[in-house]
């Protein structure tokens, strides 16, 4: 058997189950807030996904078996569904109405290493709103709390831990590194991302030796990066540094009203944490990082932020902001570790018995009749013993088998008479449900 690649996740049937019902969710979510669905390609050019922040040495590149040999890579796998959202923007922008508001839930690929919570393939479900020419700041606390809305249903129909969503200001943190005299503000943000992957001391290293920074200029950026507030206290923390500049001011405003009103509608859900900074380039405002509850080694499950300048062309300039939502890195682990299970691992909920193959229509006509009504169904494989039928349907996890005018619930024994026009099974066994691995035993 050849090894397994790595990073690339798959599921059994019964977490496939899980998994379906988990995007059917968040589908539902976002078509309730009036989010409209697109897809694009798999492949965008190389120069649309290298030309914003570091990521061209994760990017899967793709060329033709018999390329003219020496040639270069022109397509490449998109590593996020932002970039190839906001060229679909510019190529369809005539026949779109704005602001437009989409869902997207699609795989991305980024040739990174593999480790839990990362992974070269991946489920990602954006939802973003894109203007034209200027976009609402309202859009910036719209789209928390609708991402909010979807983790939030997550949790209570599927017992995915509550969610925390810490947000920042790109404005903030840049107006506060140009008042120090930063004059390159975006290196040092990309170094304060990876605060909680290195540490304090590495960061601080970095700072100092790769782009110069004084010790004092050091301590006031890390200083900004501890600040993390649950409201708008956050704001006089910042002044308390004694640092000043327009952009700053700026960025205070903004991040104080997204966390006022958010927090307002969903308590308990939204923290400004100045150390988020979001490692990729096209964010230009509000920027959004979000961990489960016991589960922060996975580290962000939805991310995302405003974009002012990703899609433009010409005269025209779409500004936009969006989230995205981890379904592989929220799944993956829950399922790999059994503590999410489906209550069973097919569909089926009636077995319809077959007593000889000569009567398998009879058996056919009777399942056919109990799909009509939306009851998933299937004829037994054989027309063994009653016996093996209903080992079979055991096996299987499905929770009754018909019998000429009756049916059996297995799990109790019980055989009532049964008409296939009038029954109704119970609503938990209508079809699989999610189940905590504690509230199964």
């Amino acid at each position: 058997m050849k090894k397994k690649l790595s990073g690339f996740p798959e599921y059994l049937p019964g977490e496939r189950i899980i998994e379906q019902q988990v995007l059917a969710s968040l589908q539902h979510t976002f078509e309730l807030h009036g989010f409209g669905s697109i897809e694009t390609r798999a492949v965008e050019s190389m120069e649309s996904l290298t030309r914003k922040g570091e990521i061209d040495k994760e990017v899967y590149v793709v060329q033709r078996l018999h390329a003219p040999e020496g040639s270069q890579a022109e397509l490449g796998l998109h590593f996020d569904l932002t970039v190839p959202f906001a060229r679909y923007v510019l190529e369809y922008a005539g026949h779109l109405e704005f602001p437009f508001r989409r869902y997207q839930i699609q795989k991305a690929w980024r040739g990174e290493r593999p480790q839990e919570g990362r992974y070269r393939e991946f489920l990602q479900a954006d939802v973003d709103i894109v203007g034209q020419g200027e976009l609402a700041a309202h859009h910036d606390v719209e789209l928390p709390l609708v991402t909010l809305d979807a983790l939030e249903r997550l949790h209570t129909d599927f017992g995915i831990p509550p969610v925390t969503m810490r947000v920042n200001n790109r404005k903030l943190s840049e107006g506060f590194y140009r008042g120090l005299g930063v004059a390159d503000p975006m290196a040092v943000l990309q170094r304060v991302d990876k605060l909680d992957k290195f540490g304090p001391e590495a960061v601080r290293q970095s700072l100092a030796d790769d782009l110069g920074m004084s010790a004092v200029a050091i301590d006031a950026c890390l200083q900004l990066a501890s600040i993390k507030t649950d409201d708008t206290a956050f704001v006089a923390q910042v002044r308390a540094l004694g640092v000043t500049h327009e952009l700053l001011d700026t960025g205070l405003a903004e991040l104080a009203a997204v966390i006022e009103q958010v927090a307002a509608e969903v308590p308990g859900r939204i923290v400004a944490d100045l150390s988020v900074a979001r490692g990729l380039d096209y964010y230009t405002g509000t920027v959004y990082e979000t961990s489960m509850a016991g589960l922060e080694s996975l580290g962000s499950i939805s991310s995302g932020g405003r974009y002012d300048s990703l899609a433009t062309e010409g005269k025209n300039t779409y500004p936009g902001v969006g989230l995205s939502i981890g379904v592989s890195r929220i799944l993956y682990p829950l399922l790999g570790k059994g503590v999410l299970v489906p209550s069973r691992i097919v569909p089926t909920c009636v077995l319809v018995a077959v007593d000889a193959e000569e009567t398998r229509t009879a058996s056919n006509q009777l399942a056919a009749r109990l799909r009509a009504r939306g009851i998933p169904t299937e004829v037994s494989p054989d027309a063994a013993k009653y016996g093996k039928q209903i080992k079979y349907a055991d096996r299987r996890g499905i929770p009754y088998v018909w019998f000429g005018d009756s049916v059996k619930d297995i799990r109790s024994g019980e055989q009532v008479s049964a008409d296939p026009d009038s029954w109704e099974p119970s609503p938990a066994d209508w079809w699989p449900i999610p189940i905590r691995k504690d509230e199964s035993a």
